[in-house]
């Protein structure tokens, strides 16, 4: 057992959803690789994953982060 625990950043507040226990959690409790946010309420980070997939999809459509000649466009 540690005599000393690493703390995690942040603090009581904030909000964030945990990816490997898929709970939100004030303050964080897991590790940073392992959770989302900080949100600004217990509602924002329980909506954390569909957040996540509305960026996603936007980055995914988004003409300035795609170049044409990856694509084979030869316009």
């Amino acid at each position: 057992m540690a005599l000393f625990k690493k703390r995690t950043v942040g603090k009581p507040g904030e909000w964030y959803y945990c990816l490997e226990h898929k709970k939100v959690e004030e303050g964080p409790d897991c590790p940073g690789k392992d959770r989302f946010g900080p949100y600004a309420s217990r509602e924002e980070a329980a909506h954390a994953m569909s957040i996540a997939a509305e960026r996603n999809l936007q980055w995914e459509n988004d003409p300035r982060w795609h170049d044409s000649a990856a694509r084979g466009d030869d316009d």
